[in-house]
């Protein structure tokens, strides 16, 4: 019984996993949807505890002003970021050709004989693909956005009738009051993470934008949102976030020194934020392990790209929260938490 029960399960990850790389062109805009869906109520949320508003405006009007202020935004992000991916794209001729004052550069700062090794190197890689593939990462993002806003309106059309829904399918009061249990637990988890996660990642962003402004670099916007974007990945988000701008300050400039600047002031930024004020916003706010985030990183990264890694943590957090309302999967919640410690509800 025992082996039957593990072979099983076996057959069912193996199922989902093949689902979720084959249907990715369809999984993927819905979870994007979802979280969405999960900052349109946190913005409704807060609309609500204002006096004048107070359950005086009905929930379809609100849903429209947090549908509308997200859209909104993601709309204008992306028109500028079109501009400044095109001012980027025609200096990429010049990126290129910096990289002969740089490896002269690193001659003169060193004095070793190792210039024709490095030189070698740079003049293989081609730096405009990379560029070029950033650009597409950030593109692909947007790629999707007419099926997210569909599903994300889908989401807002059927919310009024979840309740009703969940009465219809459970008999039992218990076993009702369990899963809206579930649902109240994934909606205060998941929507206080993206709603001070997105706070946090706005800090981050909007305080580099200056940095960089001074600093000179090119199209500081689009760094900036890379920034923003980045800082929503655990753990090496930050540091890519820091390292993309400080390496094409380098190309821009052809010399070192902006790229130090680059790394030495936006990583002062990311650490202070990273390591003072993220955690007193959002303190032990979720209760996942580190090794998991690591591992959800890798994995989600890996068959989903940069949308996966976003969206890693979350995943996370909805496993966690579901898998422990169940006795045969209770175990696997613990073992993804950080400290053992899950809701004691059962489904």
């Amino acid at each position: 019984m025992k082996a039957s029960r593990i072979t099983n399960g076996l057959l069912i990850s193996f199922a989902l996993v093949t689902i979720i790389i084959y249907g990715k062109n369809l999984i993927q805009p819905f979870v994007v949807a979802l979280i969405f869906w999960f900052l349109i109520k946190e913005i409704r949320d807060v609309l609500n505890k204002i006096k004048f508003i107070d359950d005086k405006i009905p929930n379809t009007i609100l849903n429209i002003i947090g549908f509308a202020a997200i859209f909104a935004i993601i709309g204008g992000i992306a028109k500028i970021l079109t501009v400044n991916i095109q001012q980027l794209s025609n200096e990429l001729p010049i990126y290129q050709n910096n990289i002969t004052k740089i490896t002269e550069s690193i001659n003169t700062t060193l004095n070793i004989d190792i210039v024709s090794s490095v030189k070698e190197l740079l003049g293989e890689y081609e730096y405009t693909q990379l560029l070029s593939g950033l650009f597409s990462s950030i593109t692909d993002i947007f790629g999707d956005a007419l099926l997210i806003i569909i599903y994300t309106l889908f989401l807002l059309l059927e919310e009024p009738y979840f309740s009703k829904k969940i009465h219809a399918i459970y008999s039992k009061q218990n076993d009702e009051d369990d899963v809206r249990e579930v649902l109240r637990e994934l909606d205060k988890s998941i929507g206080r993470y993206l709603s001070l996660k997105t706070l946090i990642s706005l800090l981050t962003g909007f305080l580099s934008y200056f940095a960089l402004l001074i600093i000179g670099i090119d199209a500081p916007l689009f760094w900036a949102f890379l920034i923003f974007l980045m800082n929503y990945i655990p753990t090496v988000g930050s540091l890519i976030a820091t390292v993309f701008p400080a390496m094409f300050a380098m190309l821009q400039f052809g010399d070192l020194m902006p790229g130090i600047w680059v790394l030495i002031i936006v990583g002062a930024i990311q650490l202070v934020v990273g390591n003072y004020i993220d955690p007193k916003l959002t303190g032990n706010t979720l209760n996942v392990s580190p090794l998991v985030v690591l591992i959800g990183l890798a994995f989600w990264g890996a068959i989903w790209g940069i949308i996966g890694m976003i969206l890693s943590v979350p995943i996370s957090v909805m496993m966690i929260i579901i898998f422990s309302q169940f006795p045969h999967t209770k175990g696997i919640a613990v073992l993804l938490s950080k400290d053992g410690s899950i809701i004691k509800n059962k489904v």
